[in-house]
């Protein structure tokens, strides 16, 4: 398990394979974002995108996805604060493969509670020809180990 003792600024980390499909993107924007061009081929054509793209919030949920079976699972995660500076950088597309990658920028003790630190991190979702789809700085919060419980 990695406290908030362990955290270091600076590190980086870049995992995670996430195959986006057709049928994830029109099942979540149906049910979340039904916009025309995350529901409908046709209509998409019509778009500035000119294709079916995913929404950017179903971005953002398989990079979490990806962030909770990656690093999130071994640390002593409290949960978050927010994020700050979120970004969709470029349409994600059926057959779209996703990794993330994260650098720690600050971290701070807690004031009002000794058992928790706090930890941001930039987090930037990457496609499979290596360009940002999207980004953000996630503020988590995560537990002490030097701190009785």
């Amino acid at each position: 398990m990695q406290y908030y003792e362990d955290v270091e600024v600076g590190e980086t980390h870049e995992f995670g394979e996430y195959h986006v499909t057709k049928a994830e993107i029109v099942e979540f924007a149906e049910r979340y974002d039904p916009q025309p061009f995350h529901v409908d081929e046709e209509a998409a054509t019509e778009s500035a995108f000119g294709e079916l793209v995913a929404s950017g919030w179903h971005t953002a949920s398989m990079c979490m996805r990806l962030l909770v079976d990656g690093p999130i699972s071994e640390r002593a995660g409290m949960g978050a604060r927010g994020v700050d500076e979120l970004r969709w950088r470029r349409p994600v597309k059926p057959g779209d493969v996703l990794r993330v990658r994260t650098e720690v920028l600050r971290k701070r003790p807690s004031e009002s509670d000794p058992k928790r630190g706090y930890v941001d991190t930039a987090v930037e979702g990457i496609n499979q020809d290596g360009e940002v789809v999207i980004s953000y700085v996630a503020l988590g919060m995560i537990g002490r180990r030097d701190v009785d419980r």
